[in-house]
């Protein structure tokens, strides 16, 4: 969840104490929607995983449950400081970046990214790499946003304080794509993993309308971000105060973009 978009640097910086906060709100809106495809790939005891982009320790050890004793999870992302402390029996944490490095080596039964490639400038390039790494039988999961799909924080846009959030993650979407993210990224990905050569490729997506884990990404991301929406003339502080204070005070029904999650095989 954490590779580098371009050299102007990735928009919500590992380096903030709000990633943490952001890591755990991911892993409980979608760690679910991840290993439900997981579990249907038959991934277990003695196989091989790369966790891509792995940013929290979450997927990781949801994996390494799963292979253990004899498998292995390979983790990597550019910045491992959220997920080092994972690092020990099966679980290997490596410094990577995917769109420039070649692949760990080994082949893998699962090659998985989340929330990654939207991110990744050369994305045509990291999936190459994904894709090369399976062993054959092996399954790339590629879970991504497509905030065009669904641009809006509060779907019900019933008042002042949905508007000015919707406002707000008008100017969020600005940023990403500033930094070079894809904003329809997402719908692209089976046409992307059945032109890598992949076999049996599917897809569907999912995200939520309200939950309390929503509030918590969103206040930690707006946090992350503010100074740069302030920047651009995007939002003010005190636009920004008054939203924080909205989604503190629970009257917001907050979504986030659509996960896309697509799958395939290697043959």
């Amino acid at each position: 969840m954490a590779e580098r978009e371009t050299d102007q640097g990735y928009l919500l910086d590992n380096g903030q104490a709000e990633a943490g906060v952001r890591f755990g709100a991911l892993a409980e809106l979608f760690d679910p929607v991840t290993f439900r495809h997981v579990d249907g790939f038959g991934i277990g005891a003695g196989m091989r995983c790369w966790e891509v982009g792995a940013g929290g320790t979450s997927v990781p050890l949801g994996l390494a449950e799963r292979v253990a004793p004899d498998g292995a999870v390979v983790a990597t992302d550019i910045d491992v400081s959220w997920v080092r402390d994972a690092a020990g029996g099966v679980i290997e944490v490596v410094r990577h970046d995917v769109a420039a490095d070649p692949p760990p080596g080994g082949g893998f039964d699962l090659v998985h990214a989340r929330l990654v490639l939207v991110h990744v400038a050369d994305r045509a390039g990291a999936l190459r790499r994904m894709t090369q790494a399976l062993r054959p039988g092996g399954w790339l999961l590629v879970e991504d946003a497509d905030p065009s799909l669904q641009p809006l924080l509060c779907p019900d846009e019933s008042g002042p304080e949905q508007r000015l959030a919707n406002r707000l993650r008008a100017g969020f979407r600005t940023l990403m794509a500033g930094r070079g993210a894809d904003l329809a990224y997402g719908r692209t990905l089976p046409r992307a993993l059945r032109d890598a050569g992949l076999r049996a490729v599917q897809a569907d997506a999912y995200f939520p309308i309200t939950s309390p884990a929503c509030a918590v990404l969103e206040d930690a991301t707006v946090r992350q971000i503010r100074g740069r929406l302030v920047a651009a003339g995007l939002a003010t502080d005190e636009e920004i105060d008054r939203h924080l204070a909205n989604v503190a005070a629970g009257r917001l029904d907050l979504a986030t973009a659509p996960l896309v999650s697509a799958w395939g095989r290697r043959e």
